[in-house]
């Protein structure tokens, strides 16, 4: 028999592309995948930004801000001075126009929205934004602030919509801004959102922590003495507004008293830690001691949290804070949002808006305006004991100026000093819990004097206001 013979084994045949053409077809890829997501983006932008764009190209215009009931709060359409004489004196610091003087407004934060181009349509109707506000509710708290400076926001408690936004001193965006250089300080932004020294309405948030962290039964049974001004442990001097001092007093009476060394004292006191002021503080919203907290947002409008510098409860610097005073600035737009938390009882705050819808340029409206509650600021039980003290303080103390609403309130006054310029701000906040004004709001009278007119008359004119605008 023959022998086989073993062939040579033939080596398979490599057949793949190199290493170097496989990576340069991922690199293509890739390459073409950036370029069809940069498109989209491109494109997108295209369609809803362009708007925007072809408005302020002069090709086309902007469209209108509307109150609850119709009334016309800005035109982008014709000229502003066609309308009366201070149609526009009262909103211009919050509304604002299309100038670009003032970004963090209303209309400037919602420029796309209110132009009157369509992607599609191209110029084609009118865009408008129908807001929450009551027009004659703000000429009526702009009026009752007569020549005083300051703020005053208001917002239904239950749903979240902003009734009132004032600030003063106010730009007429009718009469433009040939005098820009010698308007006042303040013209050009609406202070409702900007942090300042929030005075004794501060003892509000102190009061919040106590109940968080003591119980409502062992706060309202405390008691200290006032005798014009207390030494706290390092020996430093709080000072009470009232030289001769309030006596002994219960936590309600030194609330309605706007005793600084009784709450100093709280503040000391071995039973409520500072690291539970903290914490409770810190929930509400607050930066203390540069810790991270987030901004607020109202319809794109931007606003800075509170904040706060507290480092040990036997200094006067943290316990000034606590007080309202030293480091600690609180927007009244916060001011206001806890005060919705108060009045609901439920220690979570409603957040408010002020666009209750938009109308493209092509016709289509669509709802936007929405209640929405925070997270849990603080308890049910805490909500409801500082709603009793606040309404107990408005019954006893304010029942000549606030007769015929049921409300909860604290006033504050503000030590501020201004580039070396010292003055006093008066402030109040509170809440209307009658079923037909349903009300939380925060007012800000700035360098009041004694002969000027009082937060509770401003109050009283806004309540007034608002339940006749309803």
């Amino acid at each position: 028999m023959k022998q086989q013979q073993n062939k040579p084994k033939t080596m398979p045949i490599d057949i793949r592309a190199p290493r170097s053409t496989l990576r340069a077809g991922r690199a293509v890829t890739l390459l073409i995948l950036c370029f069809l997501l940069g498109m989209g983006y491109l494109s997108y932008v295209l369609i809803t930004e362009s708007p925007m764009y072809m408005a302020k190209s002069g090709k086309t215009t902007y469209g209108v801000v509307y109150d609850r009931t119709g009334d016309v709060l800005f035109d982008g359409t014709k000229p502003l001075t066609d309308y009366p004489s201070g149609q526009f004196a009262d909103v211009g610091n919050f509304i604002g126009d299309t100038s670009g003087q003032m970004t963090n407004t209303l209309v400037a934060k919602n420029l796309t929205a209110l132009a009157n181009y369509s992607f599609t349509a191209g110029i084609h109707g009118t865009a408008s934004l129908q807001t929450t506000l009551s027009h004659s509710a703000n000429q009526a708290a702009y009026k009752a602030l007569g020549s005083k400076n300051g703020t005053i926001i208001a917002c239904n408690w239950k749903t979240g919509e902003l009734l009132v936004c004032v600030s003063k001193p106010c730009v007429d965006i009718a009469k433009g801004y040939a005098d820009i250089a010698s308007m006042p300080n303040g013209s050009l932004l609406c202070k409702a959102f900007y942090p300042m020294v929030p005075g004794s309405t501060q003892k509000v948030s102190t009061l919040i922590a106590a109940y968080e962290t003591l119980g409502v039964k062992t706060v309202n049974d405390i008691e200290y003495s006032c005798e014009g001004s207390w030494l706290n442990a390092n020996g430093q001097r709080i000072k009470c507004h009232r030289s001769e001092g309030h006596g002994h007093q219960t936590l309600a009476e030194a609330f309605a008293n706007s005793c600084n060394p009784f709450f100093a004292q709280l503040v000391q006191s071995e039973q409520l830690p500072l690291t539970s002021i903290i914490e409770v503080y810190q929930r509400m919203g607050y930066s203390v001691n540069k810790s991270a907290a987030e901004n607020y947002s109202l319809d794109g409008i931007s606003i800075a949290p509170a904040s706060t510098v507290l480092t040990d409860d036997t200094d006067f610097d943290t316990q000034w804070g606590c007080l309202g005073q030293g480091e600690t600035l609180v927007s009244p737009y916060q001011l206001m949002l806890w005060q919705t938390a108060v009045a609901n009882g439920t220690g979570t705050a409603i957040l408010p808006y002020a666009v209750e819808a938009c109308t493209s340029a092509e016709g289509k409206m669509v709802q936007v305006g929405k209640t929405t509650r925070t997270p849990q600021l603080f308890s049910v039980s805490a909500a409801k004991a500082v709603q009793e003290v606040m309404i107990a303080n408005a019954e006893n103390h304010y029942y000549v100026s606030l007769p015929d609403y049921n409300c909860g309130v604290k006033s504050g006054t503000a030590q501020v000093t201004d580039n070396g310029r010292e003055y006093e701000n008066s402030l109040l906040v509170g809440f209307c819990l009658d079923e037909t004004c349903p009300v939380a709001f925060c007012i800000l009278i700035e360098e009041r004097t004694s002969k000027d007119i009082s937060t509770a008359q401003v109050a009283k004119a806004l309540l007034n206001a608002l339940s006749a605008a309803e």
